[in-house]
């Protein structure tokens, strides 16, 4: 059991889905896109490796930033391992009080330096210089979006996992249910869509997920709710004459049907609830809920 921690945005669930070989966390530019743990299995011939993506540790601003950073510390419980993941574009302060906090934990760390194929040599080796410094157990560039660096990465990782049972079956790829997946597949194209101010604040609610048979094979009717905190969000989520709308579902539904493999009849809809991330049964209500983690 390895987790993945870092700041938000460094690339985390980037890495995690290249190394099960399947998209099993969404990814966008926007911080704080993965919000609970997320479980990704990587199996391969004697070796069996269990990733745990995590939020992005950052200072908590409501309860359900609350809620992310309890999904952290959980992750953290009982692993052979950790990955600290640096963005090389951009070296904060708080990346290194995140290495020596997570040092502390005693169990093998690997400082991973993503993005590199972003920056030039020239940049890179003073940067590598400067963490050496650090207390890890490896230091290993690679590039999650590129796959650079990756087979090095599992490599080490390798040598410091402990034999042991194999605990998952050989095609079982994440512990997330498929109706989890679907809101997040919905969520990750209403970030890659909307405003920057809008992202932060919303949800995505299955309503319904059934399966009918046609003449063409089998449909899966899905009925989900973007939620927001605005009402001025709303429109925007909609979109004149409903644009947005249908341009989220539209790409929402291509991944849902490559995941499910069969067509996909998707109806969003788009509802405000206020301030929901600092009412915790709001939060519990989206699938947020600390007893969950």
């Amino acid at each position: 059991f390895v987790a993945i921690l870092g700041r938000p945005n460094v690339g985390k669930s980037t890495l995690m889905n290249a190394l099960v070989g399947e998209k099993v966390a969404i990814t966008s530019a926007r911080a704080q896109t993965t919000r609970s743990r997320i479980m990704g299995v990587m199996t391969r011939e004697n070796l069996q490796i269990v990733f745990l993506d995590t939020p992005g540790v950052h200072h908590p601003r409501n309860k359900l930033g609350e809620y992310m950073m309890s999904a952290v510390k959980d992750a953290l419980d009982g692993v052979d391992a950790v990955i600290v993941m640096l963005d090389a574009t951009d070296v904060r302060p708080t990346d290194i009080e995140i290495i020596r906090k997570y040092d502390a934990l005693g169990v093998k760390c690997a400082l991973v330096v993503n993005k590199i194929d972003l920056v030039n040599s020239d940049t890179l080796a003073p940067l590598l210089d400067k963490l050496s410094v650090e207390k890890a157990d490896a230091f290993i560039p690679i590039s999650a979006q590129k796959k650079k660096g990756l087979d090095r990465l599992v490599k080490v990782l390798q040598g410091w996992m402990p034999e042991g049972p194999q605990y998952f079956p050989d095609d079982m790829i994440t512990d997330q249910p498929e109706r989890v997946i679907v809101a997040e597949m919905i969520r990750e194209k209403a970030l890659r869509s909307l405003e920057e101010e809008i992202p932060h604040g919303i949800a995505v609610s299955i309503e319904k997920m059934t399966e009918r048979k046609s003449k063409g094979g089998s449909i899966c009717d899905i009925e989900a709710t973007i939620i927001c905190e605005r009402d001025s969000h709303k429109g925007i989520i909609i979109g004149k004459g409903g644009q947005m709308l249908r341009r989220i579902g539209s790409q929402a539904r291509r991944d849902i049907e490559d995941m499910l493999e069969e067509k996909v009849n998707l109806q969003l809809w788009v509802k405000v609830k206020k301030d929901w991330r600092d009412s915790d049964f709001m939060i519990k209500n989206f699938g947020y809920d600390k007893k969950d983690i």
